[in-house]
């Protein structure tokens, strides 16, 4: 059901997802053609704020900020999932891959590759921040328009 506290946690996420995907693309070899890459992440954050993030609004202020580093990192695995299955197709349609087992577990070596490229103290802090504060507002949100 909708709620002001799924509405924050999603446009919360989506922020999120938008200056993350700003912060990873210098990351990225120069060669990357990033196409729809922050519009993915953007409607995955709204995804992970409303589904995950939107429902367990209400169990008080700890549980907020858990509630935001949960969703973070729900938008991440999602993130990488997505983004690897993207570059796997990419692959596939390049006739790269011999079989379709060699394809899929080509998903998690890319995946993978993506974390690694990930692991940036400059990103891991503003992210956690970031979705503290959202964790926060939803919590606010939540007790303000019940």
């Amino acid at each position: 059901m909708p709620d002001a506290a799924r509405l924050v946690a999603a446009c919360g996420m989506a922020i999120v997802a938008f200056i993350m995907s700003g912060m990873i693309m210098p990351l990225m070899p120069d060669s990357t053609d990033f196409g729809y890459f922050t519009l993915v992440n953007m409607v995955l954050g709204v995804l992970a704020g409303w589904v995950v993030m939107g429902k367990r609004a209400g169990r008080g202020f700890t549980p907020g900020i858990n509630n935001g580093l949960s969703g973070l990192a729900v938008l991440v695995i999602w993130g990488l999932g997505v983004q690897a299955c993207v570059e796997m197709f990419r692959l596939a349609m390049r006739n790269r891959y011999g079989d379709a087992f060699e394809a899929v577990t080509a998903i998690f070596q890319i995946a993978a590759e993506y974390g690694l490229i990930m692991i940036n103290a400059p990103l891991i802090i503003t992210a956690v921040v970031m979705s503290i504060m959202v964790g926060l507002a939803t919590e606010f949100a939540w007790r303000q328009w019940k």
